[in-house]
């Protein structure tokens, strides 16, 4: 149950801060000042709850920061996906299947 409960803080995370990111990448581009402010804005609130959500998570950051790294890669690859149409590389994809290996071999080796 412990293991489910850190999974859902990090999977939270890592949707806060690659979402977050991604709206600030949109709202500096976007042709509307009171839209590019409102984006800011959501960015902001977005990358905030994404630090708080990391920091309330029940585990020490260090126990779980390969799964996070793991994570993070994964997710920052959907979210370019969903919010710009672009699709990793083959070379993000052999490099990313590492980074989750490793990611998993710094979790689970104990």
């Amino acid at each position: 149950m412990r293991g489910m409960k850190i999974f859902w803080f990090v999977l939270a995370a890592t949707v806060l801060e690659a979402g977050g990111d991604a709206v600030m990448r949109v709202a500096l581009h976007h042709p509307s000042m009171p839209m590019r402010v409102g984006l800011f804005l959501l960015g902001a609130v977005l990358l905030a709850a994404y630090g708080t959500t990391l920091n309330l998570a029940p585990v020490d950051f260090a126990t779980v920061t390969g799964l996070y790294v793991a994570a993070v890669f994964v997710m920052f690859q959907v979210m370019n996906y969903v919010f710009f149409q672009t699709r990793p590389s083959v070379g993000g994809v052999v490099g990313g299947s590492l980074i989750v290996v490793g990611g998993a071999v710094v979790y689970w080796w104990r």
